[in-house]
Formats: structure tokens, sequence, C-alpha cells
């Protein structure tokens, strides 16, 4: 967890605005990693290409979940003041129109752009983490640049 936590945590970060969302995806995906007992990992690349891959995966599924599609305003309003306004626990302005912008990337380009500026994967080692052809790879993360320049311009 030492190890790969960072990581894992940034991941749960670019999906959600709420911290107490990506602690729960956070937790999960070390839960998880700790009952995996039938993957044999290769190398340390590889155990960090698999909690990347599971981390993307249960905030997809956190996302997709029906609990948070009915949540009544009320509930949606309380939850948005419990959110922190600390200067240090949460970004300026600027840095949040960033993240915002980052988080409302839809699902494909969003997790090959994270890896390729944040975690400095190149986009052959991306395809691989994926499963997905290198010129995809290439394509996602071409267009999550320009929707970014979009957004923020």
């Amino acid at each position: 967890m030492s190890t790969y936590g960072p990581t894992v945590w940034r991941i749960c970060m670019s999906f959600f605005a709420s911290e107490h969302d990506a602690q729960d995806a956070f937790q999960d995906t070390f839960l998880k990693y700790a009952l995996a007992d039938a993957v044999d990992f290769n190398d340390d690349g590889h155990r960090k290409a698999w909690l990347i891959t599971v981390s993307s995966n249960v905030c997809r599924d956190m996302l997709r979940a029906s609990c948070r599609r009915n949540q009544p305003l009320d509930e949606a309003a309380a939850a948005e003041q419990l959110t922190s306004h600390d200067s240090l626990t949460q970004p300026d302005s600027r840095h949040r129109e960033v993240l915002d912008a980052f988080r409302a990337l839809e699902d494909p380009p969003r997790l090959p752009l994270f890896l390729a500026l944040y975690e400095g994967y190149t986009a052959p080692e991306i395809a691989k983490m994926l499963d997905a052809p290198v010129n995809t790879v290439y394509s996602w993360i071409s267009r999550g640049k320009s929707t970014l320049k979009e957004a923020l311009s």
C-alpha cells in the first residue's frame, strides 16, 4: 500500500470530486488486492498495472451504482456541505477548474490521459494495460488533451 497507494489514490481522485467516495474506491481496490490470491504477478510493473486497472474499474462501478443516481436533493446538498473547503486539503480555484475539466472527460480518454500525463506511461504500455490497440490509445490521449484545452480556454 505504501508503494502503490499514491498512484491508486490519484486515480480515485480523478474519478470523484468527493474525497469520501475516493476513499471508498481506494479501500475497495486494496481489499480486492488483498483477496486476489489467484493472481500471480510477474513483477512490480505487472502488480502496478493490475492495481491501476482494478482501481479504475472500481471507480466506474461506483459511478454506475444506482444509489448514486437516486440520491434525494437534500442529501446531495448535505453531502456538498460536508466537502472540505480548507485550502490545505482542497486545491485552489484554478487547480479545481482543471480537476473538474479532467473529471468531466468521458471514461475512454480520461484514464489513458491520466496514465500518460501523471504516471508517465507510454502509449504502448497503456495499450498493454488496457488491452487496446496502440493507435487507439494515441487517439484517446490526443482527444483528451484537445477536450481539456477546449474546456480550459
